[in-house]
């Protein structure tokens, strides 16, 4: 068997098929659809030297690859590879020829700190320390089905405060893209954000083919948007949320929770039947509301590290 690693064809329907087959089947916790696939590609800023990498085996993607630079990021030379292989193809190369074309791609462009997500399992983990990566913190993946599983009863707003859905910012989404990028900047992670570039944040969020305006919920109160639960899409079923999120001047009123209990209400009377999520393992508030709604941890991925130079 021949495996050879090639660039993603965004203009290839096979290609793109096949890139979120191969996501589907190793992480099914995450949505892509084609349409999202050929989004991304189309619109990386070129500072961010994104490349989406494929695995071929005999004609047959069997690995994918999420390579590029941390753009949004205040601290240079952070790298990012995200590799993952069709559980029933690994051990073959494909993983490990995927790991070294990004590595090659990032270090070429100026990268001195790799970070990769890997499953917490014994095997990739192994994997990941025999070539220099170390643990760092960790996430879960979790899951909610919206069929057989009952949810918390709406809530009604306090006083002062009203639900509203994205849709209703579609003539300026502005205000939604501040409340973004606060949030976003207070997230733990790894890696800090800094969201700054409005149009890019339209092109990347509002635009993107699985963003969902009536399904995504906002808080407002003081005449502007205070906390959300931003939603994704499949259009066949699967339901994520992208982020949910309160203004630090609102925070410890269980805004989040009505937001996302919104959300999921809305999501199970349009038709979904899975509702995915995930958390950061420290973030301690948000895990209690996911335990709330009704979540439970499937799959537990731990960010590694690398130091290049």
């Amino acid at each position: 068997m021949t495996v050879i690693v090639r660039d993603l064809r965004p203009d290839a329907p096979a290609d793109l098929e096949g890139f979120v087959r191969v996501r589907d089947l190793a992480l099914p916790y995450l949505i892509f659809t084609p349409e999202s696939v050929a989004h991304d590609a189309a619109r990386a800023r070129p500072g961010a030297r994104s490349r989406r990498l494929v695995a071929e085996e005999d004609g047959e993607i069997v690995g994918t690859a999420q390579v590029g630079l941390a753009h949004d990021s205040p601290e240079p030379g952070q790298g990012v590879l995200n590799v993952y292989v069709d559980p029933a193809r690994t051990g073959r190369g494909a993983g490990t020829l995927l790991v070294r074309a990004a590595e090659e791609h990032l270090a070429a462009h100026g990268a001195t700190r790799l970070f990769s997500w890997v499953l917490d399992e014994p095997g990739h983990r192994a994997y990941a320390e025999k070539r220099g990566y170390r643990p760092s913190r960790s996430a879960h993946f979790l899951t909610l089905d919206l069929v057989d599983t009952a949810l918390p009863p709406l809530q009604d707003p306090p006083p002062g405060v009203a639900l509203r859905t994205a849709a209703d910012f579609a003539d300026d989404p502005r205000p939604l893209f501040l409340l973004d990028a606060e949030t976003a900047s207070d997230e733990p992670g790894d890696i800090a954000v800094d969201l700054t570039d409005y149009e890019a944040w339209t092109e990347e969020v509002w635009r993107h083919p699985l963003f969902d305006a009536e399904l995504t919920s906002v808080v407002v109160a003081d005449g502007r948007p205070v906390a959300f639960s931003l939603a994704h899409t499949d259009g066949a079923g699967r339901y994520r949320s992208g982020m949910t999120g309160t203004a630090r001047a609102f925070r410890g009123r269980g805004l989040a929770k009505l937001a996302k209990n919104d959300s999921l209400h809305r999501a199970r009377a349009a038709g979904y039947t899975q509702a995915l999520t995930g958390n950061d393992a420290d973030n301690g508030p948000m895990l209690a509301v996911n335990e709330w709604l009704g979540y439970e941890i499937r799959a537990t991925e731990v960010r590694h590290v690398r130091e290049l130079g």
